[in-house]
């Protein structure tokens, strides 16, 4: 399995298996910035250069604690953050917003939270429905040419969208969700960004740590944890969507490895430039999730999980 690849048309080499920061700041319970930068930091050790965030991550907080981390470090790292969606001076929610203007003010303040002078990876968060692609990307083009931005990426848009964008100014990456209980990527986004050379990046590939099988209900969810309001967890879904976790421990237990190392495994396994940025806060899971470039699925296991696997996935995604 090659452990790394290079982001769609960019020179931005990076390790297949990233981190994704969101939990350091917010959403899924509790958290502790030391014990977050601590993680970070060996995340760097072992290996790992691809760093996901975005502006909205505790509304700010995730690029300060990043820019901490980093500080002195960015020759070391690819970092990847994310404008669009608007917070307001309490944390709450105003909004998607792709008006050129916002653009460059949401670039400047994550230059500045982060401490860095150039961003690797920008990505278009979620799209406003009232700007039109063309306009937002053509703003995201105009970051790239004053040297603010190296590449740019987009989130969450269909096959359309990516193609009118990527006619702009060249997509080095599209991220959207994909694990093995949200595979609708498969469906026709794979073959747009294969045609067009873009990197897809997986997020949330653990199914926001339920095919871990850490979560058997919804108490094992902290209060506050945004998963208790998610469709998926309610506590007929999570009984529903057991059977996922079912046939991941199955392959797991066969190969004496953690079911989260088979749901990474599984999914790199799907072509060989896919990179995904499992989130965690800690040290021992980090490692668990990188101990998934050294499991290898036969034809037979990949065809086992294709049979066993339940048609569909119990409540959508948000």
């Amino acid at each position: 399995m090659n452990h790394t690849t290079t982001l769609g048309h960019s020179t931005l080499k990076v390790n297949r298996i990233g981190l994704g920061c969101m939990g350091m700041s917010e959403f899924y319970g509790s958290f502790d910035e030391e014990e977050s930068i601590k993680t970070l930091h060996k995340a760097i050790d072992l290996g790992v250069n691809f760093f996901d965030t975005a502006d909205m991550y505790g509304s700010g907080a995730n690029e300060l604690l990043l820019g901490k981390a980093f500080k002195n470090k960015w020759n070391e790292i690819v970092l990847a953050t994310k404008f669009a969606i608007m917070r307001g001076p309490n944390g709450e929610f105003l909004g998607i917003n792709g008006k050129p203007d916002y653009i460059k003010k949401a670039c400047d303040l994550s230059l500045q939270n982060l401490g860095t002078d150039a961003i690797d990876l920008y990505y278009m968060h979620r799209k406003d429905p009232e700007v039109e692609i063309e306009e937002i990307v053509g703003t995201m083009a105009e970051l790239v040419n004053q040297g603010k931005v190296k590449y740019i990426g987009l989130s969450e848009v269909d096959p359309e969208t990516l193609r009118r964008a990527h006619a702009v100014h060249p997509i080095t990456a599209l991220q959207t969700e994909y694990s093995l209980w949200s595979r609708e990527p498969e469906n026709e986004i794979f073959e747009v960004c294969k045609e067009l050379g873009i990197t897809f990046v997986a997020y949330s590939p653990l199914g926001r740590g339920f095919l871990t099988g850490a979560i058997k209900s919804r108490a094992d969810l902290e209060k506050g944890d945004f998963r208790l309001g998610n469709p998926r967890f309610s506590e007929e879904a999570i009984k529903e969507n057991l059977k996922f976790v079912e046939v991941v421990d199955q392959i797991a237990q066969s190969k004496g490895v953690s079911k989260a190392q088979i749901a990474l495994a599984w999914l790199l396994s799907q072509n060989n430039e896919i990179t995904t940025i499992p989130g965690t806060r800690k040290v021992h899971r980090l490692e668990e999730n990188l101990g998934a470039l050294k499991v290898e699925l036969s034809e037979a296991d990949l065809a086992f999980i294709e049979e066993s696997m339940p048609a569909q996935t119990f409540g959508s995604r948000y």
